[in-house]
Order: structure tokens, then sequence, then C-alpha cells
């Protein structure tokens, strides 16, 4: 029996490392080759986990895809049984479609930064970074660090909406600390501004750009030439696991203690996955949870202050909706637009996610709704989290559910 930790980025690696000091024999899964995650995509290195914790054992390359009591499928057909669960599977970028959003060049803001932080490529000369949120800045910032001309289009306006969180402020100053080194961006940014269509025949190489009134519907558009567009909206957490478990959610994230422990006892849950707050707090709350499930009590809090108020200063607005056109496609996997999407829901009556799927096989490919799962809610109005609902969590290959699990030692 050990404590399991899902997930190696800032919320995870903390929590493996305080439960190893705790006494705790700690495995560490993460679907990806290197501890760190997407923050400390080029910086962190295993071996700062290994040297100083022997209890803190690493599967790189492996996916939990179920969880049935306090047993863990993994990827190869292989089990671990867990005393304690730290979920701390962290989250992925959210895009919202627009006219020319699948053609090449168009490229998540997540992806140009994993290109640029851990490539070095620039992905283009000419790149615009659009959307919302504080991610946009060190997107720009890295792509302006390998050599690209770069444009950051903000639909929000958090310069006036900060004003109005004075106490977030206070609360998050030494986040606001960590954001002036992206000052470098500031002549390159608009706000209230946003890419609503891309144009090109084999890929992008124009984009309508718009002034944006407060709820995000387009006053002034112009075409820009460009060679690549980065896109980001915000992140969606990664809840399959969290769900197929049984714990209960709040406003679309796991719902948490003082101890970071879920409805169900013997499972905690860290970093954006209980809310998006960044990296300093997913390791704030990685420590706590890994302490928690290690039994003994770590002697801090966190506060959320700072992230609730991101998600009022940078939220989606209703206004986008306003920049779809019927052929525009919705589900890239089904290739579902929105025309086929409305008309589906219309005429069959599609008042739940289950239903939606099977009128329009919109998140019925192979990303299971990850990529379209939030804006088809969004425009017909669903619970979110519903396309996070599945018996197994992630795409595995058959032969995975076909063997015999061997247990985990």
């Amino acid at each position: 029996m050990t404590v399991v930790v899902v997930g190696a980025g800032p919320a995870g690696v903390n929590a493996a490392v305080t439960a190893a000091r705790a006494g705790k024999d700690v495995l560490l899964i993460d679907s990806a080759a290197r501890i760190g995650g997407q923050y400390h995509r080029q910086s962190f290195r295993a071996k700062k986990i290994r040297v100083a914790h022997d209890r803190v054992r690493h599967l790189p390359d492996t996916t939990v895809w179920a969880i049935e009591g306090n047993r863990l499928h993994l990827t190869g057909s292989r089990v671990v049984t867990a005393e304690a669960l730290v979920l701390a599977t962290g989250a992925y970028d959210r895009t919202l479609p627009f006219p020319g959003w699948d053609l090449p060049g168009v490229y998540t803001a997540g992806a140009a930064q994993a290109m640029a932080k851990g490539q070095g490529i620039a992905l283009g000369h000419n790149v615009v970074v659009a959307g919302t949120g504080p991610f946009l800045l060190p997107v720009a910032s890295s792509l302006l660090d390998v050599g690209a001309k770069v444009r950051v289009f903000e639909a929000n306006s958090p310069s006036r909406e900060w004003l109005r969180e004075p106490e977030a402020l206070i609360a998050g100053r030494r986040k606001l600390i960590e954001l002036a080194q992206y000052a470098k961006v500031a002549r390159h940014y608009r706000e209230r501004t946003a890419v609503i269509a891309a144009h090109g025949d084999d890929r992008v190489r124009e984009v309508t750009v718009a002034r944006l009134d407060r709820y995000w519907n387009p006053l002034q558009v112009k075409r820009i030439p460009v060679d690549a567009v980065c896109v980001g909206y915000g992140f969606v957490p990664q809840l399959e696991l969290a769900i197929s478990a049984g714990c209960r959610l709040r406003n679309g994230f796991v719902d948490v203690d003082q101890e970071q422990r879920t409805s169900v006892p013997w499972i905690f849950a860290a970093g954006e996955i209980t809310g998006i707050g960044g990296a300093e707090l997913a390791a704030h709350e990685g420590i706590i949870a890994g302490a928690a499930a290690a039994g003994v009590q770590v002697g801090r809090t966190v506060d959320r202050r700072f992230a609730e108020a991101l998600t009022r200063v940078y939220a989606v607005k209703p206004g986008w909706r306003s920049w779809l056109a019927d052929d525009t496609i919705i589900c890239r996997c089904e290739r579902v637009t929105h025309r086929k999407l409305r008309t589906a829901a219309e005429q069959r009556g599609a008042v739940a996610t289950r239903a939606v799927k099977l009128a329009s096989r919109a998140g019925l490919g192979v990303c299971q709704g990850r990529i379209c799962g939030a804006t088809v809610a969004d425009l017909l109005d669903l619970d979110p989290t519903t396309f996070a609902r599945r018996p197994i969590a992630t795409p595995i290959p058959l032969g995975d559910l076909a063997a015999n699990p061997v247990e985990e030692q």
C-alpha cells in the first residue's frame, strides 16, 4: 500500500515530495516523459526528486485510465493499489471556434508555449497571440525570445477589471510581481480585441481582428497578415478521473476542504482541477495534499482570493457566439458545423449531453469532447463537466482492456 500521485506538474511533484518526507512510499505517475508539467517544461529535471527522495518512484509515459475502488488501472495492463490518492491532473487549453480556426497555422497557446520553450521554435515570423487570460503574456514572451514578431490581443479589459478586485490584488501581489517580468510584451498588447476569423487556402495567411464591446460583440474589424495564430481562452480542468472516482464538484472544479481532501475520504486533489490559479498556488496545494495523504498536518492554508478573481476578470463573454458562421467547425474530430449542431439540437430536442452527442456526433470523436465539449455546452446551455463523465478516462489500446492486469509493485 502506498500514496499514489497522478500528475507530475507543480502540484503533483510537491505532493509526492511532501508525502515522501512524511515517511510514505510514493508512486508518481504521469503521462509525459519528464516531470515538471507545462510550467517547468524546460527547467525542471527529474533528478531533483530522485536524489532527495528514494521513497519516490516515478512512472513516466504512463496514464491512469480508470479507478475502481482503491485500484488504479494503468496503461500497459497494469494496476496499482493506493492507500491514498492525490489527483493533480491539471488542465488544458480552452479554445473558442471561429471561421478558419481549423486552418494549418492556428495553434493553441499551450502548443505555442511548448514549441517555444521546449524546442526553441517560433511557429512563424509574424505571430498573433489572442484570447483571454494572463497565460497569453508568457506565451508571447517565449515567442519574442525565439525571434518572432508578436502581437497580443486580449479580449477582456483586465487593466480596468482588476481595479474592482482590490482584495484579490493584495492577496496576489506576488503573482503580480511575477507578471511584471513580461513588461516587454506591453508595447505589443491590446485589450478588448480578438481574432474572430482566420483566412487562407493551404494555411492561415490573414486574420480578421475586431475591437469588442464589453460582451465581446465585434465593433470595428480589419484584416491583417500573419504567419501563425496562437489562441487561448483559459483552461479546462481534467476531471475525468475525479468524476469517475465519485468526487463532488463545485462550480466546475473538484470540491476540496482545507486539507485538499475531496468528498471521497482517501482521495485528495491539488492544482488546476480545484480551480485555475497558476503554478505557485498549485505547488502550495500539492504540499498540503501530500501531507494530508501521508496522515500529517502541514500547518498551512491557501488563499484562493486571487485565483477566484482570475475567473471573473478573464471570463468568457457570450458575444463570442456572434463570431460563428453556419459552416464554422465546432467539433473538429467529427467535422460537426455550427449549423449541424444547432439543427440537431432543435429538431431532435437534444437537451442533455448524451442526446446532443447522438444527434449531432459532436464529442464522439477521438478527443471525446475534450476540445469541443466546453464550446458545445456553452452554445446549448449544458453542464460542461458532463463531457468529462466516462468510465474510461482516456483512449487506450484495446489490448489494455482485454489483458489480465498485472499488479504494479
